[in-house]
């Protein structure tokens, strides 16, 4: 056996030496290495993406003659003849001139594509090497290593939640894929797995409202998952990990030619994790056990003149349950003997984007998604289905130093369930069946004024009717002031606003564990906001500093309230009678050094609060502090290693009456380590660990987890030191249940 291993380590040695030839190098622009820029050999299928240094290598080419093209979005491509030989390597350097008259890969800030560098709107970019940092199942988990944006679990049964930017509750977050509202209402809370991350271009981030572009949900900011062209993508990609756990993971996506000018890219996602674990011998599952699988199709049509046209389809089917460890489907499912959670999800997606043919500056895009829920609180049945239809047209015009923008948007949203929320009710019981039925109507205008070299002035305005709120008014106005080529300072104030649907927002009006109350008629939401940002991009003589530092605040009326302390048996609805604020400051550092280290660090600090009747009480799931860490290091021969983590301050979680655990978390620490092998530009090899330091909850998640259908008062004793609560399996949740884990993957891309 020993001698079998020596065999294979010398094979490894000997055949890494070997592959020692080719052409390596760098590209950069303006001596600032480009990340994931595409280094390409003319007239074959080799080529390869740049690393976080800028550098690249492709190893294995014969003896010849070689034309070498490198290009990156927002900049000129070039082009270089070099000769390679069967003894050394070839090493260059690649310096890409920007160019103004190419269009990045922005296009969330003001619905046009524009080159971030040029964009009024700050907007963050997260690229696919971002993500492989820390490789997750889900966009839910990707997220995480992004500076103030936090997924929130609100179920430690089901463990499903949504994600915070800036300290604002998942229901502020609008969900895009491709620009399209595709995730929202019912979907945002199970919608954000399934999405297959082979199939992923890049995420862009806005935090901040943008309600004057996008209506209604856009108030804390925007996740726009931008898919990739199917014309560009690689022509195979397969990325596959297991854990610990026995997680396993696989994301596959291909793409072909059905016609001359029809490109197609095929993406399938697998997820399964059916162990049933109880690490902190509270009698319930620690995570969600889950089949799911996701099915995805895009289709890019090459036109005349580069007019743009897509289309796209997604299926996502998912069997998940939760609960007590001894729940069986067929014995317990609706039952009032052993607790479970059990959710079937059905849901269909489809996207579109075409730009008219004799009036190119006209473009349409429309999206559906229809959306089935099969499930069981416990007792609690929970039916429901949605239908959501989103269609837009706009006028994008460049008219002298003014960039135009005019559209007008309809979406449609049906919404059926067995719940108080759809039905006509008197004291006798249900009268009628009413689903929700939604429309709303929005048009839009927005002109980005170039004054001169180193001013814009961005100025918009929407309005939307709806039938219940009337119409809602959006005005945002937006400066960029650059006075240098690496400097920028950006300023925007705007209004927003929300259009609530409670039972589609908070899992704890369906767990049947409370009553849900409305106390009144609840009124749209509206906020009133200020940001301040500012980057800088420093060239030194060991590396590139990039300095981004953002000032934001918003002050909220009409707030919905869930309240859960007046009555421990009782979710009460109503509008704040007072206001809300989210306020802080964050700020985000990447230090690119010439030697092969790369480091990413984030800080936020903000306070979030409610304040009415003079009392000023802290949000739930808002800590003031947080932040996050990435460090890479490229050790040569193929092998680098990731070390990531974020970090949490304390912060309110929500409680029951006469509760035992504390009213706010301890300081949390996530951290990973990833060893990466990668033996050439199409296989590598990846592994490491996950929670390093073990961090789980030091209180139990469950409230009542010892009697989860008892009654306080009913002689049912509760462990030492607990005093008798109601069962709340909900939102007490501060760190994943998951403590420290191994993983194991492999990744192959064909180009």
């Amino acid at each position: 056996m020993r001698t079998l291993i020596l065999v294979l380590l010398c094979g490894l040695i000997s055949w890494t030496v070997a592959a020692q030839t080719g052409i390596k190098g760098r590209v950069l622009s303006g001596g600032i290495p480009l990340i994931d820029a595409a280094v390409i050999i003319e007239g074959t299928a080799v080529g390869v993406a740049t690393d976080e240094r800028g550098y690249f290598e492709l190893p294995n080419l014969e003896a010849g003659t070689y034309t070498l093209r490198a290009e990156y979005i927002g900049y000129r491509s070039i082009k270089k003849r070099l000769a390679v030989t069967a003894k050394d390597w070839v090493t260059v350097q690649l310096d890409l001139p920007l160019d103004a008259d190419l269009s990045e890969i922005v296009v969330s800030a003001t619905l046009k594509p524009v080159l971030k560098s040029e964009s009024v709107v700050p907007v963050e970019i997260y690229t696919p090497k971002f993500l492989q940092k820390n490789p997750t199942s889900s966009l839910f988990d990707a997220v995480r290593l992004i500076n103030g944006v936090q997924p929130q679990l609100n179920c430690n049964v089901c463990n499903t939640g949504d994600i915070h930017i800036n300290g604002m509750e998942g229901p502020y977050t609008m969900i895009l894929v491709d620009g399209m509202p595709i995730v929202s209402s019912l979907s945002t809370v199970y919608g954000l797995s399934g999405i297959p991350n082979s199939l992923i271009e890049r995420i862009e981030v806005v935090k901040g409202p943008a309600s004057s572009l996008y209506g209604t949900e856009a108030m804390g900011g925007i996740i726009n998952v931008i898919t990739k062209n199917a014309k560009s993508a690689p022509l195979l990609s397969l990325d596959g990990f297991t854990t610990s756990w026995l997680e396993t993971n696989l994301d596959a996506a291909m793409k072909f030619k059905a016609g001359k000018n029809v490109h197609g890219l095929l993406g399938v996602n697998y997820f399964k994790y059916g162990e049933r674990k109880d690490r902190n011998n509270d009698g319930f599952t620690d995570v969600t056990l889950q089949d799911r699988i996701s099915l995805f199709n895009k289709w890019d049509l090459e036109r005349a003149h580069g007019r743009t046209a897509s289309m796209a389809l997604r299926y996502v089917y998912e069997d998940r349950w939760g609960g007590e460890n001894h729940w069986n489907r067929q014995r317990d499912r609706g039952g009032d003997q052993v607790y479970g959670e059990s959710i079937f999800t059905n849901r269909v997606e489809a996207i579109g984007r075409y730009q008219l043919p004799t009036t190119p500056d006209i473009y349409t895009q429309f999206s559906y998604n229809w959306h089935q829920q099969n499930s069981f609180y416990g007792t609690e049945s929970y039916q429901a289905k949605q239908q959501v239809f989103f269609g837009q047209a706009y006028w994008d015009k460049e008219l002298a130093n003014h960039s135009l923008l005019l559209g007008a948007s309809y979406k449609y949203t049906y919404y059926d369930d067995n719940t108080r929320g759809t039905g006509i009710y008197d004291d006798s019981g249900l009268l009628a069946n009413d689903p929700m039925k939604q429309p709303n109507v929005g048009v839009f205008v927005q002109d980005e004024w170039t004054l001169n070299k180193q001013n814009k002035l961005l100025l918009g305005y929407r309005f939307d009717y709806d039938k219940v709120h009337k119409g809602i008014h959006s005005p945002r106005i937006g400066y960029k002031f650059t006075p240098s080529a690496h400097q920028a300072l950006r300023a925007s104030f705007g209004t927003g606003f929300r259009v609530v649907n409670v039972f589609t927002e908070d899992h704890r009006a369906l767990t049947g564990a409370r009553e849900v109350v409305f106390a009144e008629e609840l009124n749209p939401e509206k906020s009133y906001n200020a940001n301040l940002n500012y980057s800088w991009k420093l060239p030194a003589s060991f590396g590139v500093f990039n300095f981004d530092a953002t000032a934001f605040y918003s002050y909220f009326t009409n707030k919905i309230d869930a309240d859960t302390d007046t009555d421990q048996t009782k979710i009460i609805y109503d509008n704040l009678d007072g206001h809300a604020i989210s306020q802080g400051l964050s700020l985000n550092v990447d230090v690119v050094f010439d030697f092969p280290l790369k480091l990413m660090f984030g800080a936020t600090f903000m306070e979030v609060y409610r304040k009415e009747d003079g009392d000023k009480n802290s949000l739930y799931h808002a800590p003031k502090w947080s932040g996050n860490l990435l460090a890479t290091y490229d050790f040569g021969g193929g092998f680098s290693t990731d070390l990531t983590g974020n970090w949490t301050g304390p912060m309110r979680l929500p409680r029951v009456e006469d509760d035992y655990r504390p009213e706010y978390s301890p300081w949390v620490v996530l951290a990973n380590i990833q060893l990466t092998k990668k033996f050439n530009e199409r296989f590598e090899i990846y592994g490491g660990v996950k929670n390093l330091f073990n961090t789980l909850p030091k209180e139990d998640t469950i409230a009542r987890w010892w009697d989860p259908y008892g009654e306080p008062g009913n002689g049912v004793a509760p462990p030492a030191g607990r005093n008798d609560v109601i069962f709340e399996p909900n939102d007490y949740s501060y760190t994943p249940l998951q403590g420290i884990q191994g993983f194991l993957s492999l990744r192959y891309t064909v180009f």
